[in-house]
């Protein structure tokens, strides 16, 4: 669909002239409080195209989050961090750690040269420190591969490590505006509530199609985070369509997990290093052997380093 046909369509849900679905609806509430727009999971025409963009794009007008500040930036480098933050991390924590980070670290080259120790002391409250140790050597990937700038090649940014087929596709479109096809979960909460209202499982290859068919190619950044924050609107509205999804799991409790012991090892090997096996278990107030276990397994995935005077954070 060329821009103008876009412009053309959207100014008619604007003044309320555009027919079927869209018209139906008498607000953005409405929308979401409903199940009436819906679309046949089969490939939609244009019209139905048209038609979904522009419900799409009203509801970002009028609710998208503009103010998120990753979103003020196409700097490769910045878009990657906020995009690894977010992997696993809700957005409004990460509207606070990001400019912190950045602050800390500002480039890919000052990331790559920074001891791992310091980045996972920035990293701390974020979770997930496997991500910090990633980014880290994805900077120094940067640096030592790429003189410092990241490949806008989703082929090549997935081989970064941390990065996978839909993340280097997000930094794609994110930083560099491409109109690659990918999905994440909100994206794909959108197009399960709204193209599989009547299934009972729904694959991703079922949606990846309807993606790509709808795809907004002429400014697919923008479209891209239209569809997040629509995602994220409809699981305070609705009942998550995603645990229709063939790829849905339940993330397990985080109070006594080993992920919630692992953070507070670094944290406070991180705050008191070197330190003793002993001064961690009484810190963490832990089953020893438990600890032994969780130190054993840091140690082996480069977080940790023993030496005789305790543990530290690895160089």
């Amino acid at each position: 669909m060329q821009q103008s046909q876009f412009l053309s369509s959207y100014e008619k849900i604007r003044t309320g002239e555009m027919t079927g679905a869209v018209r139906k609806k008498k607000s953005i509430q409405s929308m979401l409080d409903t199940n009436d727009f819906a679309f046949s999971p089969d490939i939609p025409t244009e019209d139905e195209g048209i038609q979904f963009r522009n419900m799409v794009l009203l509801f970002y007008q009028s609710r998208g989050r503009h103010d998120m500040l990753w979103r003020h930036t196409d700097d490769p480098y910045r878009i990657l961090v906020s995009e690894i933050m977010l992997q696993q991390t809700q957005v409004d924590r990460v509207a606070i750690k990001y400019p912190e980070f950045i602050a800390a670290f500002p480039d890919a080259a000052a990331l790559a040269r920074a001891p791992l120790a310091d980045v996972l002391a920035a990293w701390q409250g974020m979770g997930y420190n496997r991500r910090a140790v990633a980014l880290k050597k994805s900077a120094e990937k940067m640096v030592d591969e790429f003189g410092g700038t990241l490949p806008g090649d989703p082929a090549v940014l997935a081989t970064f490590p941390g990065i996978g087929p839909a993340t280097a596709a997000s930094i794609c479109a994110f930083a560099y505006n491409l109109p690659v096809v990918f999905i994440e979960t909100n994206i794909r909460r959108v197009f399960i509530h709204f193209f599989f209202s009547d299934a009972d499982t729904v694959t991703d290859a079922e949606i990846l199609p309807l993606v790509e068919q709808t795809l907004d190619r002429e400014n697919p950044r923008v479209w891209y985070w239209a569809l997040m924050d629509l995602g994220t609107e409809l699981k305070k509205k609705v009942p998550n369509p995603n645990r229709k999804s063939a790829a849905y799991v339940k993330q397990a409790p985080f109070a006594g997990s080993d992920r919630r012991i692992r953070g507070l090892i670094l944290k406070y090997v991180i705050a008191h290093a070197p330190v003793r096996e002993k001064a961690i278990v009484t810190a963490v107030a832990e089953d020893p052997a438990r600890i032994r276990r969780i130190l054993a397994m840091l140690e082996r995935e480069g977080f940790l380093a023993k030496a005789k005077d305790g543990f530290r954070i690895a160089e």
